[in-house]
């Protein structure tokens, strides 16, 4: 069969790639067709267009690039009426997603699948309506989404299992390498480290690196770690990074995780991947019009925190610093209650079980691959 797949940025392109791979044991006639990455690429297929040419962050980014979004979105549109695909497979990224699913829908008989739901139940809960009328099938990575879909909403979904636990546990399973080889092989010091995780955009990073940086400067005990996103170039972080302490280790999160000793990390997955490598963390996030983002999450923002750790646990196991709490003492004081010997770390170590335990043992992208291919084989006949 033909599987046509959207992504967004980096994180779907990792997420979307074993799906592909795992679409490719149930249906080894699968014929992949994508709006992807390099690791997308990996598995095979034809990559129509690249995520870097579709990621913009932000109000002013979008708005500056929108000839450019509509075009790529009118290529993409176009390109799944030449190619008929047996199915449109969209992988988070909603802003642009849910218009290509309102297009299909519309415009085609061709059915459209959902992998890693759009985060609607955060804000633009709205949303749900396109999503009812457009999207056959939802398949969820987080184990809450289910009551908020299929409760409250009353739209049947499938949840999978997560595809961070797996990537985690297989990481894990194959991983041996010593702190004294990685420091070696790294060039860094054999001192404890702290790692930092300051995003996957460059926006991301420019709002908080510089804090996360001055916050940790003075701890000498530790070596300081910046974990590079695949998309970021070095020479992005050296304009942070130069003449202070911090080393860049490059597309080795998982490895700089496996040897940390705590973390500064920002909101989304990275906070998830962490607590699954038990390193005890502090998320850091700072937005524009601080005390405007405190007032919408008290009074319009539909959930009580930001990272997927306290997400899944319903309760704050990691403390949270954003808009008017994102001061660089908070972060310096959190951070050196969750060193070694502080009682606050294996508070959190203990907590961090919680959520291994409600994301369960599932192989997402096996299970999301193997009800995909039975629905769609299904309606065939």
């Amino acid at each position: 069969m033909k599987y046509y797949l959207i992504v967004g940025e980096a994180s779907g392109d990792l997420h979307a790639s074993h799906l592909m791979a795992s679409l490719r044991k149930e249906d080894v006639q699968a014929d992949f067709r994508f709006f992807g990455g390099d690791m997308m690429s990996a598995v095979g297929g034809t990559c129509v267009k690249h995520y870097r040419e579709l990621a913009y962050m932000g109000f002013v980014p979008v708005l500056l690039h929108l000839r450019t979004i509509f075009k790529n979105m009118s290529m993409c549109k176009q390109d799944i009426l030449n190619w008929q695909p047996d199915v449109v497979i969209l992988v988070d990224y909603p802003g642009f997603n849910l218009k290509i699913a309102k297009f299909v829908h519309e415009q085609t008989n061709i059915p459209v699948y959902y992998y890693i739901s759009p985060k609607i139940w955060a804000w633009k809960e709205w949303r749900i309506k396109e999503i009812k009328r457009n999207v056959n099938e939802l398949f969820s990575i987080l184990p809450f989404e289910v009551p908020f879909f299929e409760e409250k909403h009353h739209y049947p979904i499938h949840y999978v299992g997560n595809p961070t636990a797996d990537e985690v546990r297989q990481f894990k399973d194959e991983y041996h390498e010593t702190f004294e080889q990685f420091v070696t092989r790294n060039n860094l010091e054999n001192k404890p480290i702290i790692a930092l995780l300051a995003g996957s955009r460059k926006q991301e990073i420019k709002d908080n690196l510089p804090a996360m940086i001055e916050a940790v400067s003075d701890l000498s005990d530790y070596q300081l770690v910046l974990a590079g996103a695949p998309s970021i170039d070095d020479d992005y972080y050296a304009k942070y990074i130069q003449g202070t302490r911090v080393r860049l280790v490059h597309q080795d999160t998982f490895a700089l995780l496996s040897h940390a000793t705590a973390a500064l990390v920002t909101s989304g997955t990275a906070t998830l991947e962490t607590a699954l490598f038990n390193v005890p963390q502090v998320v850091c996030y700072e937005t524009p019009l601080p005390h405007l983002i405190r007032f919408c999450f008290n009074h319009i923002i539909k959930v009580k925190y930001i990272s997927l750790v306290n997400l899944i646990a319903d309760k704050e196991i990691v403390k949270e610093l954003l808009a008017d709490k994102f001061k660089v003492s908070l972060i310096k004081d959190e951070l050196v209650k969750l060193l070694p010997g502080n009682p606050s770390r294996q508070k959190m170590l203990d907590e961090y079980q919680e959520v291994r335990r409600a994301l369960g043992d599932s192989v997402a992208p096996d299970n999301a691959a193997r009800l995909m291919v039975q629905l769609l084989r299904n309606n065939k006949v």
